[in-house]
C-alpha cells in the first residue's frame, strides 16, 4: 500500500521556524519529483515547491522563495521542508505529494500520490 504520511507541523509564532517531513512508503520512489502543495480554508490548493529525485532541480512558489527550503533523503525515502521567517499568510493544511516525473512541476494533477496533510498555524 502506497503510503505519504506528513509529521512535523504545528502552531508558531511568526518570524518562526518548523520543519515538515513526509515519509513515503509502499513503492519505489525513483525518479518520482516530491513537492509540497497547501491549502487556507476557503481557498485553492497551491504549489509550494518540488524536488527532482536526486534532488538536483527544486522549484519554490515565489511567496516561499528564501524562506522555505525542500529536500530529500533517498535512502529514509523522506521528503522535508524546512520553513523559516514564517508569516501569518502560511497558515494552511501541507501536503506532501509524488508524482512519475523526471522533473519538478507545478501542475498538481500531475503528482499521482497525496498524503493527508499537516496543519501548519502561525500567529501574528
Amino acid at each position: 500500500q502506497v503510503q505519504l504520511v506528513e509529521s512535523g507541523g504545528g502552531l508558531v509564532q511568526a518570524g518562526g521556524s518548523l520543519r515538515l517531513s513526509c515519509a513515503a512508503s509502499g513503492r519505489t520512489w525513483r525518479n518520482y519529483a516530491m513537492a509540497w502543495f497547501r491549502q487556507a480554508p476557503g481557498k485553492e490548493r497551491e504549489f509550494v515547491a518540488a524536488t527532482t529525485w536526486a534532488g538536483s532541480i527544486t522549484s519554490y512558489a515565489d511567496s516561499v522563495k528564501g524562506r522555505f527550503t525542500i529536500s530529500r533523503d533517498n535512502a529514509k525515502n523522506t521528503v522535508y521542508l524546512q520553513m523559516n521567517s514564517l508569516k501569518p499568510e502560511d497558515t494552511a493544511v501541507y501536503y506532501c505529494a509524488g508524482g512519475p516525473v523526471i522533473t519538478v512541476t507545478l501542475n498538481l494533477n500531475v503528482y499521482e500520490y497525496w498524503g493527508q496533510g499537516t496543519q501548519v498555524t502561525v500567529s501574528s
